[in-house]
């Protein structure tokens, strides 16, 4: 967990699946210029979080995570922004846990219908030939992560190898191969079918990335269309990894949106 300034209102970050609170380095920052305090939170068995045996990583398991890391802070209540799986666990956390959440930020977000999605289930379609070259020593973590950070930008210039190997560090060996495998496999559509966004009361600013390749254009907008109090807005030519292409962009859209100015 990374925290960005002190006072102003408490904004939790959630990153996606094959990230970590590291892609909040850019965004996190422009909003303690802004007098609020950022916080950036490693999920439960990614980034530098702990991971324990026979853990559930799944979505409903990653909310209760939240919901305990919020009262370990002393953050009653937190504007929550998510992307990706990130922005699938905020979605729950709204819905679960609604007077902990003030405002709802959603970016390139799950729902149940599009869980999991196109990258992690063809990760789960082939974990039993992945596991089976890792025992053999034939296939570390690259292969896998690096074609799917890669193709979560729409400039491959902002997933230069250098990033992709930083995020890439978490997952060394076949024990880190076997973890990233395992996490996965915890992305199950059932977490969010019991929290539907329709229970949603927080204002909610649902934000779709139109080159987002790994979730279809239809839904955001069904998203947004379910929850009472949401607006849509769409950012051309930048994949679903918003943090990294246009990080100055997101930081002003969730600032204008958490301070009343609307977007």
């Amino acid at each position: 967990m990374e925290r960005y300034g002190h006072g102003g209102l408490p904004i939790l970050l959630l990153h996606g699946f094959g990230t970590s609170s590291f892609l909040w380095r850019n965004v996190a920052p422009e909003i303690a210029a802004a007098r609020h305090t950022a916080i950036a939170l490693d999920m439960l068995g990614y980034g530098e979080s702990d991971r324990p045996l026979d853990t559930d990583f799944g979505i409903a398991a990653q909310t209760e995570y939240v919901d305990r890391a919020l009262t370990g802070l002393r953050v009653p209540r937190a504007d929550v922004v998510g992307v990706d799986l990130g922005g699938a666990v905020a979605l729950r956390f709204a819905a679960v846990k609604r007077d902990r959440v003030s405002h709802l930020i959603l970016v390139n977000t799950l729902t149940a219908e599009s869980t999991p999605a196109d990258d992690v289930r063809a990760l789960q379609r082939n974990t039993a030939r992945f596991v089976l070259r890792v025992a053999t020593g034939i296939l570390g973590a690259a292969p896998l992560l690096r074609p799917v950070l890669e193709g979560s930008v729409a400039d491959r210039a902002h997933m230069p190898w250098k990033l992709v190997a930083r995020y890439l560090a978490p997952y060394v060996g076949q024990d880190g191969v076997r973890h990233l495998l395992a996490l996965a496999a915890s992305v199950s559509a059932q977490d969010l079918a019991a929290a539907p966004p329709s229970a949603i009361q927080a204002p909610t600013l649902v934000i779709r990335s139109e080159s987002d390749r790994w979730l279809d254009d239809g839904v955001a907008q069904s998203l947004a269309a379910s929850i009472r109090n949401a607006h849509l807005v769409r950012l051309p030519g930048v994949g679903r990894l918003v943090p990294e292409e246009t990080p100055e962009q997101l930081a002003g859209l969730v600032l204008d949106f958490v301070e009343g100015r609307g977007v």
